[in-house]
């Protein structure tokens, strides 16, 4: 997620009225609610209390308060206006496809009893027909938090200059697994705050990090988080990344290997954008926080005031009651090879992933910049079968999360694929600049093209990790090539393999077997081959129902370290 100064003031303006949206069913003129009949405290405030008050109420997104009739009064009028308009409550979702828990949208009643409420002078009625209002723990809207974790110290902002992502690691001295049921991420400073990620930096993350800044010779208390990395593909413009100049073009993703991006699994907990939903679970599926694990926070700011400001983010942490049977797993189906022409109204971009394991789907989120038209979430079935799960009209300023009412079972093999649009040119008003090509970058005048998605799965058998001798890494470390043009290396430290991609940080291996290793951040293998001789000439990896082999092209002599 990633994006610009205007949008908190174009966000507010949208929540204006938080409120109303498409009619979810059909109703005859003839049952049509009578003005005269219709006040506040009887008949509008149920609706509002319902549908309305999470974002209206003091301390959230929209600008005024529903919860009582001396706030709602004065805005009557615009209320109207939405509520014809099909505006608010925002939801962008093609209603031929998915049965959604947090659907927002109005019945045609409920609109009709809106309109009814002005058309008749918006009276408030008899106070004691208001019903009880909802209860909100102050600040969060998934109830007061089992743990509250914050940024180490407030940051401070300057009054102008261009964005900025920013990581903060904050250690959680957990001593063992936890297990999360709800998560709200919450900013300290909205006016500044684009977008807030947390993200889970497990041990074996943290370790690799500090190798990584050992070895480009940076003080490992400093070391920068993997999330930061550019992977080869971006370069670093202030604290932003930016495709690098000359990268290839691959707009249908789903026809390049790996699906288009080099995304996949994330360690992401929570995270906080304008118009997302904080995260609640069902009972018997959760979020695992790993013993020793650090949260990162990655923060985009805006400097939208034109002052100085300051932020400290928080996340509130909800752990499991009950026996957690199913852990969630988030993966980002990413295409970051696309091109935007200068001008293009409708240019279309794909990205894929064909599921390794059985899997239930249960949550959405498409994510896109300021030239996001649309996105739509389709799956192919191992037979062939092909069936639309979720489709868009796509706003930057409303990023839902979509919720299924029901986990949807989705065999091995299956493939996601993702399928959206950008308008680049003059006729996109939030365009910033249609005279330019745009490709991928976290700045929101570049674009970005994510399918997140949530899915839950039996709970796999711990993988073993085997105890060998790491001497034999010895045996391992040096260069290898695909023959494709893209070289790694394998790289012992002490008593820890390393992989090591084009300027890419080092990732540990674990050993399965004295040959075959495995990697924690990724679902992915790889095992030795030995020639004739005993000596390691190839390499397999596994990854993605992807075979791909690496030959052996130069040995790396062990470090001081390892002798």
């Amino acid at each position: 997620m990633r994006k610009v100064m205007m949008i908190p003031v174009v966000a507010i303006s949208i929540a204006a009225i938080c409120l109303f949206t498409l009619p979810a069913t059909n109703a005859n003129s003839d049952n049509k609610p009578s003005a005269k009949n219709i006040t506040f405290t009887k008949d509008v405030a149920p609706i509002f209390f319902k549908q309305c008050v999470e974002c209206h109420r003091a301390g959230e997104i929209a600008p005024f308060s529903a919860l009582s009739y001396k706030d709602v009064r004065p805005w009557a009028k615009s209320i109207r206006e939405k509520v014809v308009s099909r505006e608010m409550p925002p939801w962008h979702a093609d209603p031929k496809h998915g049965d959604w828990l947090n659907d927002r949208r109005l019945t045609e009643r409920e609109i009709d009893t809106i309109i009814a409420w002005v058309d008749g002078g918006a009276l408030e009625g008899n106070p004691k027909d208001l019903p009880p209002a909802p209860q909100f723990t102050e600040g969060w809207n998934n109830g007061k938090p089992d743990m509250v974790i914050s940024m180490p110290d407030e940051f401070s902002l300057p009054a102008s200059g261009p964005d900025d992502y920013i990581y903060f690691r904050v250690p959680t001295n957990f001593t063992e697994d936890k297990w999360v049921q709800a998560v709200e991420v919450r900013p300290g400073n909205r006016r500044v705050v684009h977008h807030a990620i947390v993200l889970i930096e497990t041990i074996s993350m943290y370790e690799a990090a500090k190798a990584n800044a050992r070895r480009k010779g940076i003080d490992e208390r400093k070391a920068p988080t993997l999330f930061e990395d550019t992977a080869g593909i971006t370069r670093i413009e202030g604290t932003v990344k930016r495709a690098i100049e000359g990268l290839q073009v691959i707009d249908d993703g789903c026809s390049a290997p790996g699906g288009g991006g080099i995304g996949g699994i994330t360690t992401q907990l929570g995270d906080f954008a304008p118009g997302r939903n904080a995260d609640v679970w069902a009972p018997g599926m959760a979020k695992r926080i790993p013993a020793g694990s650090n949260l990162v926070f990655q923060m985009h700011y805006a400097k939208t005031t034109g002052k100085p400001e300051k932020d400290r983010t928080s996340v509130g942490l909800i752990f499991a009651r009950s026996p957690v049977e199913k852990m969630i797993e988030s993966r980002e189906v990413t295409n970051f090879f696309f091109k935007i022409p200068a001008g293009a109204e409708n240019h279309e971009v794909t990205a894929c992933h064909t599921f390794e394991r059985d899997v239930e789907l249960i949550n959405f989120m498409p994510h896109m910049h300021m030239r996001g038209k649309d996105m739509k979430y389709e799956i192919v079935y191992p037979e062939g079968r092909r069936e639309t799960l979720l489709s868009v009209n796509y706003d930057f300023n409303w990023q839902t999360l979509y919720r299924l009412k029901k986990p949807l079972p989705i065999p091995k093999g299956s493939r996601l694929i993702v399928t959206g649009h950008f308008d680049n040119s003059s006729k996109n008003k939030h365009n910033p600049d249609p005279t330019q090509f745009v490709r991928f970058g976290d700045p929101t005048y570049d674009e970005m093209f994510v399918g997140f998605v949530d899915y839950i799965y039996h709970m796999p058998k711990d993988r073993i990790v085997a105890r060998i001798d790491p001497k034999i890494y010895d045996s391992y470390a040096g260069k290898y090539s695909t023959g494709t043009g893209f070289d790694f290396a394998i790289h012992r430290e002490s008593d820890k393999l390393y992989f090591v991609g084009p300027k890419q940080p080092m990732v540990e291996a674990f050993p399965e077997s004295e040959t075959r290793f495995f990697f924690k951040v990724a679902d992915a293998q790889m095992t030795f081959i030995k020639n004739e001789k005993g000596e390691v000439n190839e390499l397999i990896f596994e990854i993605d129902r992807q075979t791909i082999k690496a030959r052996r092209i130069g040995k790396t002599e062990a470090s001081a370290s390892n002798q």
